[in-house]
């Protein structure tokens, strides 16, 4: 027996799609249920796109406090450079190629930026 997260009633287990199913089938067919349900794609992210996810974020940690680290003896040029290489993974592989070009001209910049000084 399981519990159903939209009606909140006991149900069995076979009035669940899937043993990872939260919502019954009854509550899952109702109109709005299954127009929204097929706004949404279901699928689970590879190991490469977690991986590649976690260091994205951290990547743009980096970049967003970058600004402020820059008047700290350049220790800002080296965070937009590790947090440049760190997000070019995550969009690379969602296809995102205006980011991954923007990235790859803020590694040159700051690299020049890091060389030159």
């Amino acid at each position: 027996m399981r519990v159903c997260n939209v009606c909140n009633e006991e149900k069995r287990s076979t009035k669940f799609k899937h043993e990872n199913k939260k919502t019954c089938i009854k509550c899952e067919t109702r109109w709005w249920r299954v127009f929204l349900r097929t706004l949404v794609k279901e699928r689970k992210l590879t190991p490469i796109e977690r991986i590649a996810n976690r260091a994205g974020y951290m990547g743009s940690a980096f970049i967003m406090m970058s600004p402020y680290l820059l008047k700290h003896d350049n220790m800002g040029a080296y965070t937009y450079v590790i947090g440049a290489l760190l997000t070019i993974p995550q969009v690379w592989i969602a296809k995102q190629w205006n980011i991954v070009a923007l990235n790859i001209n803020l590694l040159i910049g700051y690299g020049l930026y890091i060389l030159n000084t």
